[in-house]
């Protein structure tokens, strides 16, 4: 374990405090507060990769996880504001079906190819501009549906990508 990675598990943490704050009445604006929860889990994920990077201190481990943890959050964060009649259900459905496959096919090429699928500039760029779109949306920004659909176009691009970048690598498979 070193540093990325214990801020990868700190981020796994911050999903159950997330729902709690988020969902608890007895805390004056815990749908804010649940939302600097967000920040905060964002704010780890940009210091992980900045670190195991900058120190090559990249493992499997955090290949794996690391984005794990970023879809568990977003996830957990969309279908919190949707329940709270925040955000539509497409924007739910959308992120899920393409998370799963993403998740599904991750597996299947570290399983069968020995491959980690690592971030692309459009994952990077969707992540983002949800972290944005969230943030604007629960603040009540003019626009912030624009920027939450906005979000929704860049991860269906990250997963065409993905995609792609998967088939070329080996065609025959």
């Amino acid at each position: 374990m070193n540093i990325p990675n214990i801020l990868t598990a700190i981020r796994f943490c911050l999903i159950p405090v997330f729902i709690y704050v988020f969902y608890n009445p007895e805390i004056e604006n815990n749908v804010l507060w649940g939302i600097v929860v967000f920040i905060a889990a964002g704010a780890t994920d940009l210091l992980d990769g900045y670190i195991a990077r900058k120190y090559d201190l990249i493992t499997k481990w955090g290949k794996l996880m690391d984005p794990l943890a970023d879809k568990l959050m977003l996830l957990t964060v969309l279908i919190s504001l949707y329940v709270k009649g925040i955000i539509p259900a497409p924007v739910i459905l959308i992120v899920f079906i393409k998370e799963f496959l993403m998740i599904v096919g991750a597996a299947f090429l570290y399983k069968n190819r020995n491959v980690v699928v690592e971030a692309n500039f459009f994952g990077k760029a969707a992540t983002a501009s949800f972290y944005v779109a969230v943030i604007t949306t629960v603040l009540k920004f003019q626009y912030s549906n624009v920027l939450l659909y906005i979000a929704v176009v860049l991860t269906l691009i990250a997963l065409v990508q993905y995609g792609y970048r998967a088939f070329k690598r080996n065609p025959s498979k």
